[in-house]
């Protein structure tokens, strides 16, 4: 695609409201950035959507802005891109922003936190709401300008090497559970462990974990979960609607031309798009392939649920008492989650709800012979 259509297209209209010319910059030297991932290589669907990104922003700039893509740990650890980006030991970064809750808890508003905004509601809010005006914001504290880069979609509750029956199973339950899910599952008696992707699969092997979550399906069969854990639980309370982010450092960014940061934003916005979509198209065809090799689904129980819901709001109640950043932010968000579930249960969710349960009627039973 021409990188001027591309640029039209996305709705992006800083080139033309900033009085520059598209071809400006195409005569000077090319950029070169890097962005540091969280995430391993090999999950084409997470990681990639960084690929995406740095693909569209060479083809929409004609060659001349290119980024490289390093997986988590080439260029830093994967918890270490905050600090690579704030720093400017890398332009940019593509991450779960909730792997950082240890530096301010407002981080995770701005990826998932449990019981929160589903993908749509999340991008609603970031790009309609007031998200992207109070994280950004925030961000301003760590040096970065954010971007929305990806989601999931809900995911799966994860992999348990037995049953969870009830929240007397939970109790001492060591389990890699990323962002502040891990704060919850304590409060119901389980010991979270934060673990990067790539070193989940030897910990839940080797039985330092008991269970472990990711995402779902299609990158749940590629890291190999069901090969040491069969019960595959679901939902992920923990992340209704995960966003992943891109970071940027704010001296880079103020480095762009007005064409340049035009075509940062509107790539971003692609592959955020591309990655929901990806995950959408590949998890059914993949939970059928972990059923067929022997997956148990189950669903977790409404004890469970509703006793991490309490302990969730709780939270952040206690939250909203000490952090005012946390606060600001949350409040906005609550209001949110709140207008949008009202919305949602009269139209997705009844229509849903009948589209996967109610379409097939039971065969009516035979009529009694007088």
């Amino acid at each position: 695609m021409e990188r001027r259509q591309f640029i039209k297209n996305a709705g992006i209209a800083g080139v033309l409201a900033a009085g520059v010319a598209p071809a400006a910059h195409a005569q000077g030297a090319t950029i070169r950035w890097r962005l540091a991932s969280s995430f391993p290589k090999a999950l084409d669907t997470i990681f990639g959507a960084a690929d995406v990104f740095a693909k569209k922003v060479k083809e929409a700039s004609g060659g001349k802005f290119e980024i490289s893509v390093h997986a988590g740990g080439e260029l830093m650890p994967p918890f270490g891109v905050v600090d690579g980006v704030q720093q400017g030991t890398v332009e940019c970064a593509h991450t779960a922003p909730y792997y950082f809750f240890g530096k301010d808890e407002t981080f995770a508003i701005d990826c998932a936190i449990p019981f929160g905004l589903n993908s749509r509601q999340m991008t609603a809010w970031m790009y309609e709401g007031n998200g992207m005006k109070l994280l950004r914001e925030f961000y301003k504290n760590y040096n970065i300008v954010n971007f929305a880069m990806g989601n999931t979609g809900a995911q799966m509750g994860g992999w348990y090497r037995k049953e969870i029956k009830s929240l007397a199973d939970i109790k001492g339950l060591k389990m890699r559970i990323g962002g502040f899910g891990g704060k919850v599952l304590e409060r119901i008696g389980g010991v979270p462990q934060n673990i990067p992707g790539g070193e989940i699969y030897q910990a839940l092997e080797k039985g330092t974990i008991d269970a472990t979550e990711w995402v779902g399906p299609y990158d749940d069969e590629k890291l190999g979960f069901n090969k040491v854990a069969k019960y595959y639980y679901y939902p992920g309370w923990w992340e209704g609607g995960p966003q992943l982010s891109l970071y940027v450092n704010n001296k880079a960014w103020e480095g762009l031309s007005a064409e340049n940061k035009a075509i940062v934003e509107a790539a971003a916005s692609h592959a955020h798009v591309t990655m929901q979509a990806s995950y959408d198209a590949k998890n059914p065809a993949a939970l059928k392939r972990l059923v067929a090799a022997g997956a148990q689904l189950r669903p977790f129980s409404r004890e469970i649920l509703k006793a991490a819901h309490d302990a969730a709001m709780a939270l952040y109640g206690e939250l909203s008492a000490k952090n005012p950043n946390w606060k600001k932010v949350y409040e906005d968000y609550a209001k949110f989650r709140d207008d949008q579930h009202m919305w949602f249960r009269f139209t997705e969710a009844t229509f849903d709800n009948f589209m996967q349960t109610g379409r097939e009627d039971k065969k009516a039973a035979p009529a009694k012979k007088k």
